[in-house]
C-alpha cells in the first residue's frame, strides 16, 4: 500500500484526477489518506501557475520538468478548466455571462478569490470545495478596499487581510488601516493597526520569512518602499529597500524566489535587475542579478519580463509585464526559452498543489460546499483538458 501511495503522489495531476475515479478504495486514498496527502505535498518534480484576470476564469497550468515547448505533445503543459474548480457561479449571486471571481492569493493548495458580491471565497480548486468569509457592509468614509489571503506555519491558521483607504475631509488619507480576519477562529475582522505607507494598488502575493509583503505605491518620487505583514504577531513594519535604489514602484514587482524576498526592476527595456534580499532584514544583504535581453527570441515581441518562479535545473521562469506570455531564462548559459502556455490572463502566480480538504478533520472551518456536492460531484467539478 505504502509503494502504491508513493507511486500515485508522483503522478502529474491529471493522472491523479483519472485515478480517483477507479473505485471509492482509491478516491477515499487520495483524497482523506494522511500518507498520500503528505507525499504529495513534499513532491517537487511539477510547477504550477495560476493564470488569473480581473474578471476572467482561473486556470491552472502544471508544468512538466522535462517540458519543451518544441516537444511532441506528451510533454506539454497540462490545463485544467477552471469552471469546474471554483465555486460555481449560482451559489455566487452572480449572472452568468461572466466569471467575477479575482485570486487574492494562495497558500498550501488553497486560494482566495473576492467575488463581487462582496465576499470572499477560500478554495481548493483540486477537490472542488470552497469556503465562505462575509464581508461586512462597506463603509461611507472608505475610498478603497484591498485584500490579501496568507497562511502561517507557526499556528497553522490561515488569515485574510483587509486594508483601507478612509476619507477624511476631503483630503487623501496619510495611512491605510488594517483588519484580520482569521479562519475558523474569529467572529469579525479585528483591527491590528496602520501600515507605515498607504497602498492604493494591490497586495503582493509574497510571502517570504512568515510575512505577507506589499509595495508603498502612493509617493512614487521616493522610490521603493516596502511593508511586511507578520502573519503570526500581526505586526506591521517597513522592510528596508535596496540602498540606493531610485527607480518607481510602479516599474518594480515583488517576488519569492527560493525563500528570498527579491525586487525586480524592469524600468529599463535592455535589461532585468533581480534584487535578492539574501539574509531577511538585513539591508546590507541586497544583491543585485543583471538580466540582459538581448538573447530573447526574436518571436517573442515583449521585451519586459517579470520573474515568477525558479523551476528545473535553476532556471527562471519569467512573465511579460503585459500578460502571461511565458519565458524561461538559464542563468548558466545566459539565454532565454520560450514557454507556450495554453491560458489567458493579465497575471500568473506561483500555485503549490495539494489534495487537502477544506473539511473540519483536516481544518478548523466551516467548509461550504454545493447542495448535491457528494463524492460523484467532486468528478464532474474537476474536469481536466489537456492542451
Amino acid at each position: 500500500m505504502v509503494i502504491m501511495l508513493e507511486i500515485l503522489s508522483k503522478l502529474p495531476i491529471k493522472s491523479i484526477f483519472c485515478c480517483k475515479v477507479v473505485c471509492k478504495l482509491w478516491y477515499k486514498l487520495l483524497t482523506s489518506d494522511p500518507l498520500f496527502l503528505n507525499m504529495f505535498h513534499k513532491r517537487s518534480p511539477f510547477s504550477c501557475l495560476l493564470l488569473s484576470d480581473i474578471d476572467a476564469p482561473i486556470t491552472l497550468i502544471e508544468l512538466k520538468p522535462d517540458f519543451d515547448c518544441y516537444s511532441c505533445p506528451v510533454n506539454k503543459p497540462i490545463v485544467l478548466n477552471p469552471k469546474f474548480h471554483l465555486p460555481p457561479l449560482n451559489n455566487l449571486g452572480v449572472g452568468f455571462v461572466k466569471q467575477t471571481l479575482r485570486l487574492i492569493g494562495t497558500c498550501n493548495g488553497l486560494i482566495g478569490l473576492l467575488s463581487k458580491n462582496h465576499s470572499i471565497y477560500v478554495s481548493n480548486p483540486l477537490l472542488g470545495e470552497y469556503f465562505k468569509v462575509k464581508l461586512p457592509e462597506r463603509e461611507k468614509r472608505v475610498s478603497q478596499i484591498i485584500y490579501g489571503f496568507c497562511f502561517s506555519e507557526v499556528s497553522g491558521q490561515y488569515k485574510v487581510l483587509k486594508l483601507l483607504n478612509r476619507k477624511f475631509q476631503d483630503h487623501d488619507p496619510k495611512v491605510s488601516e488594517l483588519e484580520v480576519y482569521t479562519l475558523g477562529v474569529d467572529e469579525k475582522w479585528r483591527n491590528v493597526g496602520k501600515a507605515p505607507y498607504p497602498l492604493w494598488g494591490s497586495l503582493s502575493k509574497v510571502n517570504v520569512n512568515g510575512a505577507l509583503h506589499w509595495l508603498d505605491d502612493e509617493d512614487t518620487e521616493k522610490g521603493a518602499r516596502i511593508c511586511s505583514f507578520n502573519i503570526t504577531t500581526e505586526e506591521v513594519k517597513p522592510v528596508s529597500a535596496p540602498p540606493g535604489l531610485k527607480t518607481l514602484s510602479l516599474l518594480l514587482m515583488l517576488a519569492e524566489l527560493r525563500n528570498c524576498l527579491c525586487l525586480s526592476d524592469y524600468s529599463d527595456e535592455q535589461h532585468v535587475d533581480i534584487w535578492w534580499m539574501r539574509e531577511y532584514g538585513v539591508a546590507e544583504s541586497w544583491t543585485k542579478d543583471r538580466i540582459l535581453m538581448d538573447s530573447i527570441p526574436r518571436d517573442i515581441c515583449d521585451t519586459k519580463y517579470i520573474p515568477t518562479i525558479i523551476w528545473k535545473d535553476g532556471e527562471i521562469l519569467m512573465r511579460s509585464h503585459r500578460g502571461t506570455q511565458l519565458v524561461s531564462y538559464n542563468p548558466k548559459e545566459k539565454k532565454f526559452r520560450k514557454v507556450h502556455v495554453y491560458g489567458c490572463g493579465i497575471d500568473a502566480t506561483k500555485y503549490v498543489p495539494s489534495f487537502y480538504s477544506l473539511n473540519p478533520s483536516f481544518y478548523s472551518l466551516k467548509t461550504v460546499m454545493g447542495d448535491d456536492f457528494q463524492v460523484s460531484s467532486v468528478y464532474s467539478m474537476t474536469e481536466i483538458k489537456k492542451g
